[in-house]
């Protein structure tokens, strides 16, 4: 499925953390692996990068886009016992932040730690269980005596991220931290790289861009497409696998692992580059699942349709279990799948193509 370049491109992008904020050494790592095929590599001011493949002047630029950062913590302040009490970066979930091993990054580099639980039989039980933690009761102990000797390690500010990092539950199944959406940077490099080994097929420009700072926003999509102005984009993120129990479908949706990767409508999603993904679909056999979005869709297309006079977007999703947690979990041919569905999609593109809902 991948080659030995590839699987160690991935790793190195899923075990360098990236926490929204801080993304720059997950970054280093994806521009080195593109620069090797890509005819222009380049980064804006807070870090996000793109990779161009040019075609010609006179041809479309689709952009194809994901984003690099991953939720975590910081530290927000030191206890007079050594003790550090945190914030959370992006959408963290507090009720699965105790009793984990922790690295803290530093301008020295990693000190570890662990965040506090106390003992069950310690805790005030609540129906036969320990209590649900807010933010403001999760702390991290580094095995400091005293404030000070805490200050000399750490400082308020430095960016937390859990030390998990990833494991393969079988042959196609990938489990890890960070997965949301490192596997969406790995995804969107591995198309360019596909499009350059098939150039004489492609009629337009194409821009791939890795993107900061969207589990606070979408600030980095934000920025960079107003910048690049493409003519339309394909935005690759994860979506929620409903296939685990405790998941209602009605309510959420069913979308299952190893199925395909999903097609989201509504929202920002521009109807006619939609059905031409489908089409796209149906022509090369690839399966694809579907998923209906309402108000947001919760990714970087939110940041990006709107840019100038808008710019038409559609948003190709990959099945994640359990975001958001250390175990995020995908499937590896469903990575494929959509690598090679965004791919033939960009093939099958004209040097004039347009998409206009009125026409």
């Amino acid at each position: 499925m991948f080659d030995n370049t590839e699987k160690e491109f991935l790793e190195k992008l899923l075990i360098t953390p990236s926490p929204t904020g801080f993304e720059s050494a997950g970054q280093k790592v994806w521009k080195n692996y593109v620069t090797d095929f890509a005819d222009k590599v380049q980064a804006d001011a807070y870090g996000s990068a793109s990779a161009k493949l040019n075609t010609s002047f006179d041809v479309v630029t689709v952009m194809i886009e994901a984003h690099c950062d991953e939720i975590g913590m910081i530290v927000q302040h030191i206890t007079d016992e050594g003790y550090i009490y945190v914030n959370k970066l992006g959408g963290s979930d507090s009720t699965i932040a105790r009793a984990k091993r922790v690295h803290i990054h530093t301008r020295e580099g990693i000190v570890s730690g662990v965040t506090g639980n106390t003992a069950i039989h310690l805790q005030e039980k609540k129906n036969g269980g320990g209590e649900e933690p807010a933010w403001k009761d999760i702390y991290i102990d580094i095995g400091a005596e005293d404030k000070e000797e805490a200050q000399k390690m750490v400082q308020v500010g430095n960016p937390i991220t859990y030390a998990d990092e990833f494991d393969y539950l079988s042959d196609d199944i990938l489990s890890g931290r960070g997965v949301d959406n490192r596997i969406g940077g790995f995804m969107i490099a591995q198309v360019l790289k596909n499009l350059t080994e098939r150039r004489d097929e492609l009629d337009v420009n194409v821009v791939a861009l890795n993107s900061v700072q969207e589990e606070v926003g979408g600030y980095g999509a934000r920025m960079m497409s107003y910048r690049i102005d493409p003519d339309f984009a394909m935005v690759t993120d994860v979506t929620h696998a409903t296939d685990t129990p405790g998941i209602s479908q009605k309510e959420h949706g069913q979308v299952k692992l190893k199925k395909g990767p999903v097609m989201q409508h509504g929202g920002a999603n521009h109807p006619n580059i939609v059905e031409f993904v489908e089409d796209v679909s149906d022509e090369q056999e690839i399966d694809i699942q579907h998923a209906a979005t309402s108000v947001r869709t919760g990714t970087d297309t939110d940041s990006i349709f709107y840019q100038k006079a808008g710019i038409p977007s559609a948003l190709i999703s990959l099945p994640l279990r359990y975001m958001h947690s250390p175990v995020e979990t995908t499937s590896m041919t469903d990575v494929q799948s959509l690598i090679s569905l965004m791919t033939e999609s960009i093939l099958a593109l004209d040097p004039d193509q347009t998409f206009h809902v009125l026409e």
